[in-house]
């Protein structure tokens, strides 16, 4: 939709195809349905929570940066608002209106649109004074052909796969020569060894510290919320997490359930509830220190036994208590699949790709913008601007 808004500003005679019956459908369904539209932070920050190929999208993200998405949405109609961590939300908190105000943009500039209209491949012509194929248009898999000198391929990834991400920009770019790098789910929850995990389901925990440690090195380090499963782990936190997780190599998760505190602070403030509770057994001694349904899983944990009196817990048995609060190991058996995962990493190699127009090295007249490229960010608004910014740079070169 940006891409199309975008060409049509810059005079082109714009045609949208869209293969599902309404346009919108993923944006539909991000934020949880409210549609983190981008973030507002600064321009490093922006840069700092792209994970991959960050520095392909320099042209991108300064042609068309988060206060032009920002001033563009609400001059299309519908106000924003600014969140907790600078996410960007329509005021409304309804993602149907962002994609109401691009369609009344859409229809503004006489884009036309085809829904329900599936493309099968990216037409193309060898010209001798390029040296390279040149595009000519697009086939539809009813046969049909439709002609354009400059065709835009925004599918999107694979994840979510009842939204229409089902990889069929990858065809189009491998049709032509491109390389893929190849996909795996992004921003998704994890499966985890520990059956206790299970016995956790549904308990959100907030204001923890996560740490992911893959071949001996910290390659996560993050505080915030995080949500325990039938399978293992997820939440803000998890999600963040899987953006670093290399697929084939062991990794552990390590949980602070008590981040505020130094191991010092912590031991001093158990011997507290110790001698508060010193003739209870240890299982009803940890109220106060953790949610009822976190207490069975950390006594079996600690090795003490339930029954045990609070005043016979040995120095030794409460430091190794306090050691497993700071520090409650988990081991990662994989990635949920792309029917959880928030976005896809991988995709179509920025390197046959021109930063500064969007338009493939290999072909010409033929763009990607957003997904489908092998791009990808941290939550919090972070995706959905890399797509707005590549659709516009794609719509407006020529």
């Amino acid at each position: 939709m940006m891409a199309a808004i975008a060409a049509a500003d810059v005079g082109d005679q714009v045609t949208l195809i869209e293969k599902n019956e309404k346009l919108g459908k993923k944006l539909f369904i991000t934020g949880k349905g409210r549609c983190n539209v981008t973030n507002a932070a600064d321009m490093d920050i922006l840069f700092s929570n792209v994970c991959t190929n960050r520095k392909f999208l320099y042209s991108a993200f300064y042609t068309f940066d988060n206060t032009s998405v920002m001033d563009f949405i609400e001059s299309a109609g519908c106000p924003l608002k600014v969140e907790r961590g600078d996410r960007v939300f329509p005021v409304s908190d309804h993602s149907s209106d962002i994609i109401s105000a691009f369609q009344r943009e859409l229809k503004k500039r006489n884009v036309t649109i085809l829904l329900q209209t599936k493309v099968a491949s990216v037409l193309t012509e060898q010209d001798e004074t390029e040296g390279k194929p040149v595009v000519k248009g697009v086939k539809l898999d009813n046969g049909k052909e439709l002609f354009a000198e400059k065709v835009v391929v925004c599918t999107g990834g694979v994840s979510y796969p009842s939204t229409g991400s089902t990889g069929d920009g990858y065809e189009f770019a491998k049709q032509h020569g491109h390389k893929i790098i190849p996909v795996v789910p992004g921003l998704v929850p994890f499966q985890v060894k520990e059956s206790w995990c299970a016995d956790l389901m549904g308990l959100s925990l907030k204001n923890v510290n996560l740490t992911m440690v893959q071949r001996g090195k910290k390659v996560y380090d993050g505080f915030g919320e995080m949500l325990f499963t039938h399978f293992g782990v997820s939440g803000p936190l998890v999600l963040s997490a899987s953006s670093f997780y290399q697929e084939g190599t062991e990794a552990s998760l390590h949980l602070d359930l008590k981040p505020a505190m130094t191991v010092e602070q912590l031991d001093k403030r158990l011997l507290r509830d110790f001698e508060e509770n010193k003739n209870k057994q240890f299982r009803n001694s940890l109220g106060g220190l953790f949610p009822s349904k976190l207490i069975p899983v950390m006594i079996s944990l600690s090795g003490i036994l339930p029954e045990k009196k609070v005043n016979e817990i040995t120095r030794e048995e409460r430091q190794r208590f306090v050691s497993l609060i700071k520090d409650v190991p988990m081991t990662v058996a994989g990635l949920r699949g792309f029917a959880e995962a928030i976005i896809t990493r991988g995709g179509v190699s920025v390197k046959e790709v021109d930063p500064s127009t969007m338009e493939s090295k290999l072909v010409k007249g033929m763009y990607f913008a957003g997904e489908v490229l092998d791009l990808d960010a941290m939550t919090g608004g972070f995706n959905l601007q890399i797509a707005w910014s590549t659709g516009y740079l794609a719509g407006i070169s020529k």
